[in-house]
Formats: structure tokens, C-alpha cells, sequence
């Protein structure tokens, strides 16, 4: 059984077509690209609504999902500029926990695909 996911693309274009058209220059760079990632999801989201209300945050964090591919893009953030997992786990509104078990988990898994 194939997993489907939503098609961002179509969400986001109707979202703004219909409720914020003045947004439309400053996503298309985003809603361009051939894959659409969570991190561009979230970027999304920040540039259609603004930020929210303390609450609003916090349930959209809990029920947040994260996939391979943008678990990744978060950790070579990290190399590339440099951050500890606290300052990582604080620019993605994550917690630490989370951030050592992916790098935990990530690390190991290409370990053991390299044979080392």
C-alpha cells in the first residue's frame, strides 16, 4: 500500500489565488520548485499567515511531522551553519531531544550503509 501525501502545490496556490493574492510573488520562488518540503511548508505558512498567537504555535508544533528528506535538510542546516543542537532545536522550534535522536538515528543508518 502506497502512501499518499497532500499535493502542497495545488493547496498552497488556491490558498493564496483566493485569500492572499498579494503573497503570490513572494511564494512563487518556493511553490516553484520541483519537490515541495516541510521546511518549505512551514516557510510557507510563515510568509501566507505572519506568525501567530503563542497557542497557535503550539499546536501546530505538536502536531507537526517531519519526513526523511527534511530531517536531513534540518541536519545539513546545522553542519553548514555551524550549530549546536540547542540553537538548532531553537531556530526549528524543536526540542533537543529530537534533534539527538535524528542525529542519532541519521548517523547511524549512514554508518551501516557505508559498511563501517
Amino acid at each position: 500500500m502506497q502512501r499518499t501525501c497532500p499535493n502542497y502545490r495545488v493547496i498552497y496556490n488556491d490558498i493564496i489565488n483566493r485569500d492572499h493574492p498579494n503573497k503570490k510573488q513572494e511564494c512563487n520562488n518556493i511553490l516553484s520548485k520541483e519537490e515541495i518540503s516541510m521546511l518549505d511548508v512551514i516557510k510557507l505558512n510563515n510568509i501566507i499567515f505572519g506568525i501567530q498567537d503563542k497557542k497557535t504555535v503550539e499546536f501546530n508544533q505538536k502536531h507537526r511531522s517531519y519526513d526523511k528528506n527534511t530531517i536531513l535538510e534540518i541536519l545539513e542546516y546545522q553542519e553548514k551553519n555551524e550549530l549546536n543542537n540547542t540553537e538548532l532545536a531553537n531556530h526549528f522550534k524543536l526540542s533537543r531531544n529530537t534533534v539527538a535522536k535524528w542525529k542519532k538515528h541519521f548517523k547511524q543508518k549512514h554508518l551501516h550503509s557505508l559498511n563501517i
